[in-house]
């Protein structure tokens, strides 16, 4: 079986080899957790990982063992098994604001102009940069806990939808969603002239 697997090349194709080596990996936290037994304590480690190829596609995992590196390879692993594609905007931003909620975890993402950066901290951070994002501004409001605000993050990037998406859901051409004028200019950038 063994030698089977090595001519077909390890049981892996190219493409998927191709795939993972441009997947970047971070490792959002780690938590020592203690089980009491007969003779003591039994440490264990829990890790916490994000991945993406900063490309639009993100995935977060979760891992336990009883050493640190195969708690991380075992978060690494379901964390690429578990990867969504979100829509980017000029591939630098999100279409449009969106709000995440996980237990007591609650964040929002917001579409920045050109040179505004990652505006967001600790576990958000890590989820919009391995996601591709250059220009973002995030808020998180409640708890702090890394797993609810991963997740929450998780929640508000699944509602992203493109303008292709809604107009391919409504049956409409994508210049009628976006609703260009006649001089080139969005229907946003109508309504900021009109603010303005």
């Amino acid at each position: 079986m063994a030698r089977r697997d090595e001519q077909r090349g390890g049981g892996r194709n190219r493409n998927e080899e191709e795939r993972d080596s441009d997947i970047v990996e971070k490792l959002v936290h780690i938590n020592r957790v203690a089980a009491t037994v007969k003779g003591g304590r039994r440490f264990s480690f829990a890790a916490l990982m994000i991945v993406g190829d900063q490309k639009g596609r993100v995935g977060f995992g979760h891992g336990k063992a009883r050493e640190v590196p195969e708690a991380i390879r075992k978060a690494t692993e379901e964390a690429k098994k578990s990867m969504i594609r979100v829509p980017l905007r000029e591939s630098r931003t999100l279409h449009h604001d969106g709000n995440g909620r996980w237990g007591a975890g609650k964040v929002m993402v917001r579409a920045a102009p050109p040179g505004t950066g990652v505006i967001a901290g600790g576990p958000m951070r890590a989820v919009l940069e391995t996601l591709g994002v250059q220009d973002v501004v995030g808020k998180s409001v409640g708890s702090s806990n890394p797993y609810n605000m991963v997740r929450a993050t998780f929640e508000a990037l699944k509602a992203q939808s493109s303008p292709r998406q809604v107009a391919a859901k409504r049956g409409k051409k994508v210049s009628d969603v976006i609703g260009r004028r006649a001089d080139g200019a969005s229907a946003v950038a109508a309504a900021a002239d009109a603010e303005g």
